[in-house]
């Protein structure tokens, strides 16, 4: 019997534990998470294909226009005159790189009918103040659009409490309230489907769409698009869905001023989260959610999006699970905490093993020892092999997708400067993989101890799931938003100069810059 060290006896030891039938079954469960993602995958990329599919046949039948919609018929003046008056409220906070080019998108909309835009600031001390009154008066023979100073929230967030300023200046005719947040690029035609859809289908309690991260080379901007993309399935439903993304919202207008459902109170009351408030309100009342299979958004993450960042943001992400209207929210909060904490760690496990065999192979291969001399079996090779086969499945799958969210966005904005998955790197959307389950539950575990947290400079804590305590202060947090490294604070009325000047530069430099098909 060969004599180890002490390295290798531990490596032959946990690779001999790692297959007994509990480890064999953990192992087993890795892989099924991986085919279940790359089929939730599949089958999302299906209806945004489908959706390109109906785009291309319009367009051979002469459509010219089929990125603003499917019948032509439908552009004609006699039908834009009668469409419904839309008011488009976005909550700022800070201004950073891309805040310019997104802002464009969205107030240069194609919408035929009554528009109306509404940039709601804390204070006029917000960077974003100055940069979206500028912006504002650029187009103002152009666009109705106006900048509104709320400020301090001191019942809810202070992104709830802009939104539902928004809706009190609103215009008396509005049909129909889309909010927005400041880091969504919008497509000429987006507005005008979702308000499509909404006249099609009044029992439509909210419409909703999903980002396209576009990662900025970061493991922190990885980890991001990793995180999304699970969600991603359930908005590519091409119609009903639970999920909901506070990025993007159409509600009926009339729901706000009459409280109907309880919306605006359930929100005003302690709410912290906009979008799993509404959500709650919609399964209790049975209201549908709808995401249309176009509403899929570019967004363009921070170039200089660090790691911590990356964890502020997933903080903030787990803390919304500590926040709930009711007794069954919190049931389903609690769900949802258990499932994906061990959903996200019965993810990693598996290759923890992996590593282990492996380099306990490797080590056995290079010192000359024989598989019967380290205790070492087929199983744990076996294993490896499935995982491997597995993992390559699922991140052919995500490969899949995002190249058709890619094309799909592209063929959705024609003029815009057109992506590609040339700067994606896959090495890394692995790795990311691997880092952002494991940090999960290890955020969600320390969201549910904590209690409070810190969202751009403000300090929410909860109580019963709704906010009770609201600390304010430059010095309680960082002074950068965390995937738009928006700078949070400026001096009144004004943001730094250069930031906007070399925002203005970048946006003007993205939309004359020539266009790259390389999908």
């Amino acid at each position: 019997m060969a004599a180890f060290d002490s390295l290798d006896a531990l490596l032959f030891s946990l690779s001999g534990a790692f297959c007994s039938p509990l480890a064999v079954f953990v192992q087993i469960q890795g892989c099924l998470i991986c085919l279940i993602l790359a089929l939730g995958w599949a089958c999302a990329a299906h209806v945004r294909n489908r959706e390109i599919k109906r785009m291309k046949d319009s367009i051979r039948r002469g459509n010219s226009f089929a990125f603003l919609s499917h019948d032509i018929n439908d552009l004609e003046h006699s039908k834009q005159v009668n469409l419904p008056r839309v008011s488009v409220v976005m909550p700022l906070k800070g201004f950073g790189e891309h805040n310019l080019h997104n802002w464009r998108s969205q107030i240069t909309s194609l919408y035929g009918g009554p528009l109306e835009f509404l940039f709601v600031v804390e204070s006029t001390e917000d960077p974003a103040y100055h940069a979206a009154s500028l912006l504002i008066s650029e187009y103002k023979d152009d666009v109705d659009a106006k900048i509104i100073v709320a400020g301090l929230s001191t019942t809810c967030s202070q992104k709830i409490h802009n939104q539902l300023l928004g809706v009190e200046k609103m215009h008396k005719d509005t049909k129909y309230v889309l909010f927005l947040d400041d880091d969504v690029r919008l497509h000429p035609g987006s507005i005008g489907a979702l308000t499509a859809e909404m006249e099609k289908k009044p029992e439509i309690f909210i419409q909703t769409g999903y980002p396209l991260d576009l990662p900025s080379g970061s493991l922190g901007s990885y980890c991001i698009y990793e995180y999304h993309m699970p969600c991603s399935m359930g908005f590519a439903t091409g119609g009903k869905t639970f999920f909901l993304w506070g990025g993007c919202m159409m509600m009926h207008a009339d729901d706000f001023r009459y409280d109907r459902y309880g919306v605006v109170s359930g929100l005003q009351d302690g709410g912290y989260s906009d979008d799993m408030t509404l959500a709650a309100i919609a399964g209790a009342h049975k209201r549908l959610i709808s995401s249309p299979p176009v509403a899929v958004f570019p967004h363009p993450l921070a170039s200089d999006l660090s790691f911590s960042r990356y964890w502020n943001y997933l903080r903030k992400q787990t803390f919304v699970l500590e926040s709930y209207t009711t007794k069954v929210n919190w049931i389903m909060n609690r769900a949802l905490f258990t499932s994906h904490c061990y959903l996200s760690w019965g993810f990693v496990a598996p290759y923890i093993m992996t590593s282990v065999h492996v380099t306990a192979a490797l080590r056995a291969y290079i010192k000359g020892y024989s598989f019967e001399e380290t205790s070492l079996t087929n199983v744990g090779l076996l294993m490896v092999g499935c995982l491997v086969l597995c993992t390559a499945t699922e991140l052919l799958s995500m490969w899949n997708l995002t190249r058709i969210e890619v094309e799909l966005c592209n063929m959705l904005s024609p003029e815009a400067p057109q992506l590609s998955l040339a700067s994606y790197n896959w090495g890394l959307v692995f790795i990311a993989m691997v880092v952002d389950n494991f940090l999960y539950t290890v955020s969600a575990v320390r969201s549910h101890f904590s209690q409070s947290i810190n969202w751009s400079g403000i300090r929410y804590h909860l109580k019963d799931g709704k906010i009770s305590k609201i600390d304010r202060g430059k010095d309680l947090g960082p002074k950068f938003t965390d995937l738009g490294g928006k700078t949070l604070y400026g001096r009144k009325g004004s943001p730094p100069k250069n930031l906007f000047i070399s925002s203005l530069a970048r946006s003007l430099a993205q939309w004359r810059q020539p266009k790259k098909f390389d999908v």
